[in-house]
């Protein structure tokens, strides 16, 4: 059979992840070839993700190449995926989650977060914002670039910290450089944090797309995105918006969500907690944000919305 082609940015960390999805692939009998692209992400570095303004600032060109029938698969960092996706394609699986924290890398072994004055790096709003509410002491600045242009920075001083996704992190063989693991339970993640999204077009044949599945799809992470997704679907978020969300099965088998939003200076933040069955991931993601919306949600996504103009 014709290679699965499979579209990809042309980064190191979006490589691994290509060739990893190319990896199983090939377990299942499926041969494959790499496709790099260069996204709008990548191209414009002298302005936060928010400034940009575009939805999909990662994953546009992969998914014209979807369209003209140039690839058949699109391989994303699950995170960069926007809240909506367009009628004509759709998310076909998502891989194994990865450890889904974020961590703070420096070269200084004697690192300390709550030392006053330092300066952290990132280019997430919600890092940002999460920093200001639970580490106010900390200065952020803007952090864009692949990994190895970050820690190139971290590395020529201008930041004191970086923070990053553990899961990017460990790809790439950083590990060493991590001096906190920033916990989960209070610096939430962001929606699809440590998976891979797998996308094509609808009108991709059948019979192969569910050979795809079969071969890349991890069903109980596919429930988790699913909670994950139908969340910020509903806050009509993306990566410019910092919100949270992280969906985890209870020792029942229940699927619990914790989502909310903060504002970009971390002073106001609603959260909630809900729990349902897996079945019902997509009405649990819902009913959190509703909720979310109802007690401040709204009006902290207007002030947002009203500060970028």
């Amino acid at each position: 059979m014709n290679p699965i082609r499979l579209a990809t940015r042309s980064s190191r960390l979006a490589l691994w992840q290509a060739e990893r999805v190319a990896y199983l692939l090939d377990q299942a009998g499926l041969p494959s070839e790499i496709v790099p692209m260069t996204t709008i992400g990548d191209q414009v570095l002298d302005r936060s993700l928010a400034k940009i303004g575009a939805k999909g600032v990662f994953t546009e060109e992969l998914e014209e190449s979807l369209r003209r029938g140039e690839t058949h698969l699109a391989v994303h960092s699950a995170k960069d995926v926007q809240s909506r996706i367009p009628d004509d394609l759709e998310l076909l699986a998502f891989l194994e989650r990865e450890k889904v924290n974020d961590v703070v890398l420096s070269f200084n072994e004697h690192f300390a977060l709550d030392k006053p004055g330092i300066v952290l790096g990132t280019s997430s709003t919600r890092r940002k914002a999460q920093l200001r509410r639970f580490y106010p002491e900390a200065t952020t600045a803007e952090a864009r670039g692949n990994l190895q242009t970050r820690l190139r920075k971290l590395e020529e001083g201008q930041f004191d910290g970086l923070v990053l996704a553990y899961a990017g992190v460990h790809r790439m063989g950083y590990e060493h450089l991590v001096r906190h693991t920033l916990p989960e339970t209070r610096f939430v993640p962001a929606t699809g944090q440590g998976s891979i999204a797998v996308e094509c077009a609808r009108g991709l044949d059948a019979e192969l797309k569910s050979q795809i599945q079969a071969a890349l799809d991890h069903p109980a992470t596919h429930a988790c995105l699913r909670a994950e997704r139908a969340f910020l679907h509903t806050m009509e978020g993306g990566c410019s918006i910092p919100s949270f969300a992280l969906a985890t099965f209870d020792p029942a088998g229940a699927l619990r969500l914790h989502a909310g939003i903060i504002s970009l200076s971390g002073e106001e933040y609603v959260d909630d907690i809900q729990i349902a069955p897996a079945a019902d991931a997509y009405l649990l993601g819902t009913s959190v944000a509703d909720s979310v919306l109802g007690r401040g949600g709204r009006e902290i996504l207007a002030s947002i919305r009203e500060h970028r103009g």
